[in-house]
């Protein structure tokens, strides 16, 4: 537990000091769902009906706009050898940096959603599912992401390789989650889609480590 608290405290006081890669993410999802609806019909319906699937593209590809920093700096400077040869576990110092970095990048695009999807015209009562929803796709969100940026940690210019790895496997959460949007939109049953996205974050958070570990290992090497 020390070592992972070490960690986690680390990356947040790292990522803090570079303030503008944390708002990269931030800023293109906020120009993406204001140029949806500018593009688009003015009609109610019509934004309500595409909202929800704007809202979960634009968070996705928001979230890897961070994934290319989450082990490269470590790598460079020689920390995540480091901690590589540290007698923590290395399951538990992946598991701690994948918390970091939903920390800061995840979870203010969690918090940005719901003021984005007014715009949409979805209706309040649709907002409590819509962030359910985003809260259990986030670990494995967060996983995935954390696993491509591993494989592809000692390549110089990954971040689009990165991209086309991670975006295929985001695809159940686009599904399942705008699925369970639009059935709260709708006034409809949203347990089934929202179990979905519990089982996929339970199944990422226990494997993923395990997964991001050993893709640390082949990276480096």
């Amino acid at each position: 537990m020390r070592a992972f608290n070490a960690v986690f405290t680390r990356d947040l006081r790292v990522a803090f000091r570079r303030w503008s890669e944390l708002a990269h993410p931030l800023v293109f999802f906020i120009i993406v769902v204001t140029l949806f609806p500018l593009a688009l019909s003015p009609t109610s319906a019509q934004l309500r009906e595409l909202g929800s699937g704007v809202l979960w593209v634009a968070m996705l590809l928001s979230s890897l706009l961070a994934l290319d920093g989450l082990f490269r700096s470590d790598a460079d400077d020689g920390t995540l050898e480091q901690l590589l040869l540290s007698p923590a576990a290395i399951t538990v110092t992946v598991l701690a940096k994948v918390a970091a970095h939903a920390v800061v990048t995840l979870v203010p695009l969690v918090c940005l959603v719901p003021l984005a999807a007014l715009s949409f015209n979805i209706p309040l009562v649709a907002l409590p599912t819509l962030v359910l929803a985003l809260v259990l796709a986030t670990p494995t969100l967060s996983v995935l992401i954390a696993l491509g940026a591993a494989l592809t940690v000692s390549l110089r210019r990954g971040g689009s390789i990165v991209g086309l790895l991670v975006l295929p496997l985001t695809s159940p959460l686009l599904i399942f989650g705008a699925r369970a949007t639009d059935l709260g939109i709708n006034g409809e049953p949203t347990a089934a889609p929202l179990f979905l996205l519990a089982a996929l974050a339970a199944l990422a958070l226990a494997l993923g480590p395990i997964a991001i570990a050993a893709a640390v290992r082949v990276g480096l090497e």
